[in-house]
């Protein structure tokens, strides 16, 4: 059974135990749990992930349809579900295990997961779509919170905020907390004040930068570069960064040869991919050759050696390096 994420609170129906919750916005999806079904659900709560189950099924099932718990009553939230996990939640909707809700999160999940077709075509489970947040959703949630709060903030600042979090409800919530705090021993919060105090994420955007770059991004990269001011040491911080990406890329590009389920494929990897940069990975695997990928690695090193010889020019070099990345990746489309 499929809902939309605002019926949730309202349509849950307590004869079903299986709730699927996935999309791009986990910030919402972790909303969702917290404020709409933990407080309905039993407070016994367990938590794992898929790959702590698959490696352990038959000692979870037997734990689960044997009530080995210690309470009667339970929630069980199982995070970064694929389809692998499947198999289990299907013996566990066959044994009809009772007194246990299972909430299982995930990304995205492509129109032919079996996992969402499964709950989206099976009576006994529900699932919700969770997809990103506009400008105005955020400016909502800014207002209500400051409002609550009785902390006066303009319109500037607001705008300020919905910018440096990317889109990311956790990340806001982080940076409305800072000027909260902020604003117990400062009254006046200014757009200078704010834009020093909240996440200006030199290692975020440091990391966005490469993910844009890598995937041939060639308006968001120089975005990017634009806001941010990197100086000469995050030189070597950026290609020791764009080299792990690199080497994970290569790896991933290894095991797309033998196993084409993408999806799969970044779900297993060790260590884990971070939901929301499973988008751009899929987007750099697309864009870049195994051959593409062994010239950059040793086009890296050689960059760190002239670097570490004159660490003035790095922003230079770095510069440089992306541009030409850019200009190759693009000259192919």
């Amino acid at each position: 059974m499929i809902l939309k994420n605002f019926e949730i609170k309202k349509k849950i129906d307590n004869k079903i135990n299986f709730y699927l919750l996935y999309g791009s916005n986990m910030g919402m999806i972790e909303d969702t749990i917290k404020n709409d079904l933990k407080p309905i659900f039993s407070k016994n709560v367990y938590k794992y992930d898929e790959m702590e189950i698959i490696s352990n099924s038959d000692t979870f099932k037997e734990t689960v349809l044997n009530g080995s718990f210690f309470e009667n009553d339970k929630l069980i939230i199982i995070s970064k579900v694929s389809d692998n996990i499947l198999s289990i939640i299907e013996k566990l909707l066959e044994k009809k295990v009772n007194n246990i809700k299972f909430i299982l999160t995930s990304g995205l999940l492509e129109k032919k997961s079996k996992l969402r077709n499964f709950f989206e075509k099976s009576n006994e489970t529900i699932i919700v779509p969770f997809y990103d947040d506009n400008h105005q959703t955020f400016h909502m949630l800014i207002q209500k919170f400051f409002n609550e709060r009785k902390i006066k903030i303009s319109n500037e600042i607001i705008n300020l905020v919905i910018k440096r979090t990317q889109g990311n409800r956790i990340t806001l919530y982080n940076e409305l907390n800072k000027i909260e705090n902020y604003s117990l021993t400062n009254k006046l919060l200014d757009h200078n004040k704010i834009q020093k105090l909240i996440k200006l994420s030199d290692d975020y955007d440091l990391s966005e930068l490469i993910n844009q770059c890598l995937a041939g991004n060639k308006k968001k990269t120089i975005e990017i570069l634009n806001e941010n001011n990197f100086n000469n040491d995050n030189g070597i911080i950026f290609l020791k960064t764009f080299l792990a990406k690199l080497k994970r890329l290569k790896l991933l590009k290894k095991k797309l040869d033998k196993d084409s389920d993408i999806n799969n494929i970044l779900s297993m990897h060790k260590p884990s991919i971070f939901w929301k940069e499973k988008e751009i990975v899929k987007q750099q695997l697309k864009k870049k050759s195994l051959i593409e990928i062994n010239s950059l690695l040793k086009m890296v090193n050689s960059l760190e050696l002239m670097i570490k010889k004159d660490s003035q020019l790095s922003g230079q070099i770095i510069n440089n390096f992306i541009f030409e990345n850019l200009k190759f990746a693009n000259s192919r489309i």
